[in-house]
């Protein structure tokens, strides 16, 4: 059963989190910041949700990598998920209190 959806917090998109933020996720839309992914809004959208990126998932972000903090990796639920820093700015993290 998830956690219950803090009710106070700060909102960030999940490619602006640090290493060590944890929190829950609100919104994922594809269609947030209009960058490039290399994809069509709707087949980025559809990837993001098949990874388990669904509002109310619990996420941290555990990794980042060395050359442009790119890409990150983050514990979603009870898996690992490496994704590019473009693709998690689709993905609106209610952070949770320090």
């Amino acid at each position: 059963m998830a956690d219950p959806i803090p009710e106070v917090g700060i909102t960030v998109r999940l490619s602006d989190a640090s290493v060590g933020d944890r929190g829950v996720i609100i919104d994922v839309r594809a269609d947030l910041d209009g960058k490039d992914h290399g994809v069509d809004v709707e087949e980025l959208q559809r990837r993001l949700l098949e990874f388990g990126f669904v509002e109310g998932a619990r996420i941290e972000v555990i990794h980042e990598g060395a050359i442009g903090h790119d890409p990150i990796a983050v514990r979603l639920d009870d898996m690992r998920v490496a994704l590019r820093r473009r693709d998690a700015g689709e993905v609106v993290v209610l952070l949770d209190r320090p």
